[in-house]
């Protein structure tokens, strides 16, 4: 169903906000996310800069019977943020971000980019774990988890959120805390945006940076198996709160690289440290002699420019789909999958990041949060198709779902990070994911908030019936 004529202009002669309706400046503008594979187009944007044109924009859309999307970010590889047909609630400009240096607390806006938020924590020289490319929004990536460079250090960005604003599905605007609507407060912090629309996020601030330490080992495809199991026994002897990733990926022709090896296939494994260089110095001789790396880049560098370092492997409006497993163990026949099938992969920006996961993570109580994915697990692999184009992305669409099916076997689960579930209505994974009894209280918070599904346009939870 869509808003007729006269429902959109009554609309926006009240909306104290932007409408937007196709054949208006700044409508295709509005609807495009970072995925260039999506392409829908809602009967009407709602641009809002406020909690309260959220709660308009919301009673509208209900009172027409609009299905509904909420957008901060746009870079879902889902592609939830926009609808066809339906009201897109666009909280793309409310990115205003307050940094509180003496208490350590940040609060920003439903449509702040990690580079904004970054950009004013680190100011303080301070920061909140996020994830690793820059333009991804803070909303969708906390709410579902939140897994980067900090992860060891300080947990995921979901455990280290202290309050939100949220717009109900009901229209109320209320605060969920640990001491105002816990209950709400522990769905946020994993279950997505299931539960509201956040219009503000307030966060727990960490001493990180300015400058902290990297290194980038580049260990050749060809290697096989062997080069696999070197990585993952190389990164194990590690300080255990630095940062880590096996990144497979071609090569890129960067000044770093040299030039015959430019676009080679092979694995990037990149140790961050989080103190001073002789410290880091030390922590990866061991990883540089297990390695003996085809190239490597070893330097300094600000943690904002860290955080935007692989941006360019993910421009705006590329071709995406992708899937993620845990694994508790990378095992050596594991191993010989990864090795197998990465080689396969068709596109050369087609890319695998492998989060070695433990320290601050592995350390908050699995009930704690409603967090998706399993505090033991040690491995988490995201298998990303990235293409320039339909026939190469339908190449690696299959190749990323032969190589997770071959994981499978060797995976704690058939549960995914929620963040990495690129398959619209994939029930039977959302479930697996959270495990029966995280699913249940969710579904029973769900119920109270938003009892007729509102909001499920993201790896949903559906309400329990009340009886």
């Amino acid at each position: 169903m869509s808003g007729s004529s006269d429902s959109v202009a009554g609309f926006r002669a009240s909306f104290a906000g932007v409408v937007l309706i196709e054949g208006d400046d700044g409508y295709h503008e509005a609807r495009a996310l970072w995925n260039g594979d999506i392409d829908r187009k809602p009967a009407v944007i709602a641009q809002c800069t406020t909690a309260e044109h959220v709660v308009a924009a919301l009673a509208y859309g209900r009172a027409e019977g609009l299905e509904i999307a909420v957008r901060g970010g746009g870079h879902n590889f889902a592609g939830h943020g926009v609808v066809e047909g339906g009201l897109m609630i666009d909280l793309s400009q409310m990115t205003d971000v307050v940094v509180d240096p003496a208490a350590k607390r940040a609060r920003c806006g439903g449509g702040t980019t990690w580079a904004m938020l970054d950009g004013a924590c680190q100011e303080h020289g301070l920061a909140v774990p996020g994830g690793v490319i820059s333009h991804t929004g803070v909303a969708g990536l906390s709410l579902g988890g939140g897994i980067g460079w900090l992860c060891r250090r300080h947990g995921l960005s979901c455990d280290n959120l202290v309050s939100a604003r949220v717009v109900t599905a009901d229209g109320r605007i209320v605060t969920a805390s640990a001491g105002e609507n816990p209950d709400l407060h522990w769905a946020l912090r994993g279950g997505g945006g299931n539960f509201g629309v956040v219009t503000e996020f307030e966060f727990q601030l960490h001493d990180v940076g300015p400058i902290v330490q990297a290194a980038m080992f580049f260990v050749p495809g060809e290697r096989g198996a062997a080069g696999v199991c070197a990585m993952r026994d190389a990164l194990a002897t590690i300080p255990d709160e630095y940062g880590r990733q096996i990144v497979g990926l071609n090569a890129p022709p960067m000044p770093f690289v040299p030039e015959a090896l430019h676009f080679a296939p092979g694995y990037m494994v990149v140790v961050i440290g989080w103190g001073s260089p002789e410290e880091h110095a030390a922590a990866i001789g061991p990883v540089r002699d297990a390695l003996d790396p085809a190239f490597e880049l070893v330097t300094p560098i600000p943690y904002a420019a860290l955080q935007q370092f692989i941006d360019a492997s993910a421009p705006w409006g590329i071709l995406g789909y992708e899937r993620a497993i845990y694994l508790d163990e990378l095992t050596d026949d594991a191993a010989a999958v990864v090795a197998e099938h990465f080689s396969r992969k068709a596109s050369p920006m087609s890319i695998m990041p492998v989060f070695m996961l433990g320290g601050a993570y592995a350390r908050v109580p699995e009930g704690d949060t409603a967090f998706g994915g399993s505090r033991s697990s040690k491995w988490l692999f995201n298998i990303a198709a990235v293409a320039p184009d339909p026939a190469l992305l339908a190449q690696d669409r299959q190749w990323v779902r032969d190589f997770w099916d071959a994981l499978l076997p060797y995976a704690s689960g058939s549960g995914s990070y929620v963040n990495f579930i690129a398959d619209s209505g994939d029930q039977d994974r959302v479930r697996a994911s959270y495990g029966a009894a995280k699913y249940e209280r969710l579904a029973a918070i769900k119920a109270e908030w938003d009892p007729d599904n509102v909001f499920h346009l993201n790896a949903n939870i559906r309400p329990i019936e009340r009886v």
